[in-house]
């Protein structure tokens, strides 16, 4: 598995989005031990990179469901677990009968940081992710907000999540130079509104990891990018391989500073995403895929 730079971290090419495990579109999900499985074989397949985040959860009163599986199951991998990464992310609220917010302010997230160390049973985080702006303040504000969660040592690195440049510009000037780890932005064959933000990330050192990167958003929406995307497919067929692989190892070669982090129910899907970092396609396969249209 071929490495890559994530903030103060080195981690795998391809990370494991641990989202359709607790939170998906057709509300179908593994049972603890079937979860745990997936991580487990994520890890065998070289995976260091783990997202998650504390909304991650089948109901409201549920909330840390996905870290509390992530946690238990790095306690229970046979291996070693010195190098996993584990991303959780924090900001947007979720209470009784399904009621969501944004909360930005100090007091919320410094809650919520609390909470989501218990979850995954840790005594810091190691990446921190502000999920979705509140825009009921001011941006920087709110990162300032995360780099006093990160002086008071309850977490390592800051990221953002679903960021414009502007605002990505914004968090670099208050956290200072290297201070922002990573954005994480929908990005996919079908989805390519964040291409100005996977840009700028590269020019400014910044980690970009696409999420739902096969073109899913909940579980089950990257199963059929071959049907949607022929080129993918195409390809695919003549490496003898998914189509899933050939989109991640396209959105691999758009930048050294490019993460996916694809989501998984089954042990099979993210070892067979997990094979994209080895796949080596000729620049005018890149070009087919980069050519095929989508929503920019």
């Amino acid at each position: 598995m071929q490495t890559r730079a994530l903030g103060p971290f080195t981690v795998s090419a391809i990370g494991l989005g641990g989202m359709p495990m607790s939170m998906n579109n057709d509300r179908v999900f593994p049972t603890e031990d079937e979860a745990i499985t997936t991580i487990h074989a994520a890890l065998d397949a070289g995976i260091t990179f783990i997202d998650t985040a504390d909304i991650y959860a089948p109901s409201w009163d549920t909330m840390g469901h996905n870290e509390q599986l992530v946690g238990r199951a790095l306690q229970t991998y046979g291996g070693d677990t010195d190098q996993i990464v584990v991303g959780t992310k924090g900001g947007i609220t979720r209470g009784e009968g399904e009621t969501w917010g944004r909360d930005g302010s100090l007091t919320y997230l410094r809650t919520a940081v609390e909470k989501s160390l218990r979850k995954l049973d840790v005594e810091v985080i190691d990446l921190y992710q502000w999920h979705r702006p509140d825009r009921s303040m001011a941006y920087a504000d709110a990162i300032g907000n995360f780099k006093t969660l990160q002086d008071e040592g309850k977490i390592k690195a800051i990221g953002i999540s679903n960021a414009n440049v502007e605002e990505i510009q914004i968090a670099i000037d208050v956290l200072g130079e290297g201070g922002l780890a990573s954005v994480q932005n929908e990005f996919s064959p079908k989805f390519r509104s964040s291409a100005d933000e996977l840009e700028f990330c590269g020019q400014q050192g910044v980690a970009f990891l696409p999420w739902s990167p096969l073109g899913g958003t909940g579980g089950g929406g990257g199963r059929d990018v071959g049907d949607r995307f022929a080129a993918f497919r195409e390809i695919g067929e003549t490496h003898g391989v998914s189509p899933q692989q050939v989109v991640l190892a396209w959105e691999l070669s758009l930048g050294d500073h490019v993460l996916p982090i694809p989501g998984a129910r089954r042990p099979a899907s993210i070892t067979d995403s997990a094979r994209a970092a080895d796949l080596q396609l000729s620049a005018e396969e890149l070009a087919r895929c980069s050519a095929t249209p989508g929503v920019h």
